[in-house]
């Protein structure tokens, strides 16, 4: 089993999370996940509705035609430099003070999960801050003010901030799209426990990172859109992932929720965009990687 994601994406018109559903009521934002072993799913409360998504995707389409008439070529790969920026609340892990070896075991789960798309991930600095407000309303009122402190480089540089954010949220990421309305917010916020080797089983192999990543390259989940009526596309526009009528928990092989002819295939629960534990993601598909190529050089490429 290789070290293994979820999310939050910022559209245009909102944002939408990823985390921790619990059998229990979920704790107070201040409570440092301190029930954390009774959450069990990955949840996201709020996805774009058909008409968000027909707003990113004009904007898209029209970005991609002058790229065209430019006669500039698409990326297919590159290195992607990080700034990485843990958050804590006092020393230790379990303040969320994270080991060096934690942070280059993060970056060596991205690089083997993007290794077939040519894209690489290269750690250039770690930044350590001790802020108590920051750690723990990193997703909340605090978001602007740390973003604003410590984000580093432009549009095609990666910044990852690791805290303990509110809700029992596992990560959050902006889309491309945003860089250009509020550049200072663009990255990937994380639980600092679901780093590889931390707490937050069964999502602690480094695959949340994954799943953000992959918003921040421009991707939707694969039941974006659910069983949608264009089945070459799908919901999440991607002509090479099942359609899927909602999010995968665990790991259910065979599980097939878009049934008949229209629908051929499985549902992609290996697929990083899905909600499948961090052990059953192992994959992006071939669609997902020119989408990612393409949105990176729509929205970020020397930008």
């Amino acid at each position: 089993m290789n070290m293994k994601s979820v999310f939050v994406f910022a559209l245009l018109v909102g944002a939408c999370v990823v985390g921790f559903k619990s059998d229990a009521q979920v704790a107070d934002k201040n409570d440092d996940n301190k029930d954390i072993g009774k959450r069990t799913e990955r949840f996201c409360p709020v996805l774009p509705t058909d008409e968000e998504v027909s707003v990113m995707e004009r904007d898209f389409s029209m970005k991609k035609a002058e790229l065209r008439d430019l006669g500039r070529a698409q990326a297919s790969g590159g290195i992607i430099n990080v700034y990485f920026h843990v958050v804590n609340k006092g020393s230790g892990i379990a303040n969320g003070d994270i080991s060096d070896s934690m942070i280059q075991d993060q970056i060596a789960v991205l690089n083997a999960a993007f290794s077939n798309s040519g894209w690489s991930f290269n750690l250039t600095s770690t930044t350590r801050t001790t802020n108590t407000n920051w750690y723990n309303d990193c997703y909340g009122s605090s978001e602007t003010a740390m973003k604003n402190a410590l984000h580093q480089g432009s549009a095609d540089d990666l910044n990852v901030y690791t805290c303990n954010p509110s809700g029992g949220i596992l990560g959050y990421a902006t889309f491309p799209s945003s860089y250009n309305s509020a550049p200072l917010k663009d990255g990937v916020v994380l639980l600092y426990s679901s780093l590889p080797g931390g707490s937050a089983a069964p999502y602690n192999l480094g695959d949340t990172g994954t799943h953000e990543v992959g918003h921040w390259m421009g991707l939707y989940h694969t039941f974006q859109g659910g069983c949608a009526k264009n089945a070459t596309t799908g919901g999440d526009l991607v002509n090479d992932t099942s359609a899927e009528r909602s999010p995968a928990y665990g790991c259910p092989g065979g599980r097939d929720s878009c049934a008949g002819r229209n629908f051929p295939g499985v549902d992609p629960i290996e697929n990083f965009m899905d909600y499948t534990d961090d052990y059953c993601m192992d994959r992006f598909s071939g669609g997902q990687d020119s989408r990612m190529d393409a949105q990176f050089t729509a929205y970020r490429e020397g930008k």
